[in-house]
């Protein structure tokens, strides 16, 4: 297995000191979310759970799938170990579109908790990544089209298979706009994602946390200072669209349309990859053997960045909405407020 960056250790949020090394979590004002019918607070301004499909204020989108038609096995997934970690990587058991859009951690790979990665000494159950037995594609009871990602452990003990797949036309990529509705419909304890973009000592977190946890993001800055953390305070198992936007200078987190946090210090300005990332878990019980969890995802969306004038955002044709930052509460800095929202202006 080739030698990986190492990535930055976060502090998990079970108990959170604030002090001379504060963790700022900058929270936006809120919206309605989504799921009703004002529109959200993100680019794509929607005012539906479905995917959005076209370009987005300043984010021209590049990757749109839904999943619906598409049957992918179990086992397909397989023979990942070509050109990993580039746009030219691929999955030789893929055929077609499949082939061309996806990737993903090639059998053997260890996960975060096995290879002690992020700094941690080695959890005494980790994972090893299985993408040919935990990632499937098809329609779910109501024929919905979801991508399945089902992590398990063997009966017997041992590893946990986990699974990193990656949308290709998402790699190499500085900056943009990255979205997906998900559910976890099955929960275990010992699970977690981290979907993720990481490189030179940055990192970007959203969605992470274990699945019997609440949804939250991370933001490591590249100047090495304290994380940010931004808990949503709602749970993996229900449905909820979830949307980074990463500009130059500032990233921002989004829940069901609402701006649940950003954050401007030390903002990556160098290509990363989105990669979406679920594996063992880092704290807390592990997965017992003989377990098993799921993770559906329904559609997933990726974007590019149109522009930056140095100032702020480019809108053309739009206007910056604009929102204002609130107090999460204690030990949650409020500071000035910032862009959070975008609104194309309409010629009469």
């Amino acid at each position: 297995m080739p030698q990986r960056e190492r990535r930055r250790r976060r502090t998990p949020l079970i108990a959170v000191t604030f002090g001379t090394a504060l963790v700022v979590a900058l929270l936006c004002a809120s919206g309605e979310a989504s799921g009703a019918s004002a529109p959200s607070e993100d680019a794509c301004r929607t005012t539906t759970t479905g995917m959005p499909r076209g370009d987005c204020g300043p984010f021209r989108q590049v990757f749109a799938e839904d999943f619906e038609g598409d049957r992918v096995p179990l086992g397909s997934f397989a023979d990942c170990d070509h050109t990993p970690d580039r746009r030219t990587a691929y999955c030789g058991g893929l055929t077609g579109e499949y082939r061309a859009d996806w990737w993903a951690y090639p059998t053997g790979w260890q996960d975060t908790a096995k290879s002690g990665a992020d700094g941690n000494t080695g959890r005494a159950v980790g994972g090893i990544y299985h993408p040919e037995d935990t990632v499937s594609v098809g329609p779910a009871g109501d024929g919905d089209g979801r991508m399945r990602i089902r992590m398990w452990r063997p009966s017997g003990g041992g590893d946990v298979h986990s699974a990193a797949v990656v949308p290709k036309r998402a790699m190499e990529q500085a900056y943009g706009k990255f979205s997906a509705r998900i559910k976890v419909t099955k929960v275990a304890a010992g699970y977690k994602s981290a979907w993720l973009h990481y490189g030179g000592g940055c990192e970007i977190d959203y969605p992470e946390q274990n699945w019997t946890d609440t949804i939250t993001a991370f933001h490591h800055p590249c100047d090495r200072r304290p994380q940010g953390s931004f808990p949503t305070g709602e749970r993996w198992t229900e449905w909820h669209t979830v949307s980074t936007e990463w500009t130059p200078g500032r990233v921002r987190f989004f829940l069901d349309g609402e701006c649940v946090g950003e954050d401007t210090r030390g903002v990556p300005s160098r290509p990363m990859s989105w990669i979406l990332q679920n594996e063992s878990a880092l704290y807390g019980p592990y997965a017992a053997p003989g377990s098993s969890a799921q993770l559906d995802v329904t559609w997933i969306t990726a974007y590019a960045y149109a522009g930056w004038d140095g100032r702020g955002l480019v809108v053309p044709g739009g206007r910056d909405l604009g929102c204002h930052v609130r107090s999460g509460g204690p030990g949650v800095r409020a500071a000035p407020a910032h862009d959070c929202a975008y609104e194309r202006e309409v010629s009469p």
